[in-house]
């Protein structure tokens, strides 16, 4: 079974004996979606983006969070604990009752690639002793210089309003100040794999899918 990075005496929303998490995080521009995009071919993960939900939430119609939720995407800054680690529940259970009919999550185990979470610490505690433990953060990591390139060729053709030069620099920011330190604790439970994203897309996949087949293989 999983255990938590974080001491808590509650039970979490979901059985870790039969759901599995893996975090996914590194700078924006990364690599980080394209690399799940492969993972879950691999592996039949349920591929859930932090900033993809956020972004339907936003746009959802009648939703209390969607101005709070576009100003943090403008400023670059951080949505709210509670906000992310909510949508990432419902989500989470409604992927697991999809996979099983219906039958819920206490019938199957469910397998989880969370792209771009948790992004500071009380994120991870939150989903960690509420939701469900990780058991490894897959770690992208590169230059910002070459995430920064990345990000503007996506940027001709994405739409995404954080796209551009401004909002890349405080995002970047914002990685190092909040998001390093989550790294830097679970490396200190050995539950990171730090994987080199500058090389090619198959090299960087060869090396996620073997550090996720050391987690699944028992």
């Amino acid at each position: 079974m999983t255990t938590s990075v974080f001491k808590s005496d509650k039970k979490t929303f979901f059985d870790p004996a039969k759901v599995t998490v893996f975090f996914i995080l590194g700078g924006p521009g990364a690599g980080k979606g394209t690399q799940c995009a492969r993972l879950v071919q691999d592996f039949g993960f349920s591929h859930l983006s932090a900033g993809d939900l956020l972004r339907a939430e936003q746009v959802r119609e009648g939703s209390e969070y969607g101005e709070l939720i576009r100003t943090c995407i403008r400023e670059g800054t951080i949505v709210p604990s509670e906000v992310t680690v909510n949508l990432l529940k419902n989500a989470m259970a409604a992927a697991i009752a999809e996979d099983h009919e219906g039958e819920g999550w206490t019938e199957g185990r469910g397998r989880f690639l969370i792209d771009g979470f948790p992004r500071k610490l009380d994120q991870a505690e939150m989903f960690e002793v509420e939701i469900c433990p990780a058991s490894l953060i897959l770690f992208f990591d590169t230059t910002e210089e070459v995430m920064l390139a990345r990000l503007l060729e996506r940027g001709k053709t994405s739409g995404r309003e954080d796209d551009n030069v401004e909002s890349i620099k405080k995002r970047f920011r914002t990685y190092k100040e909040q998001t390093m330190p989550v790294i830097e604790l679970y490396e200190k439970y050995n539950k990171v794999a730090q994987i080199d994203s500058t090389a090619s897309i198959e090299e960087v996949h060869k090396h996620a899918s073997a550090a996720v087949m050391k987690v699944l293989a028992p």
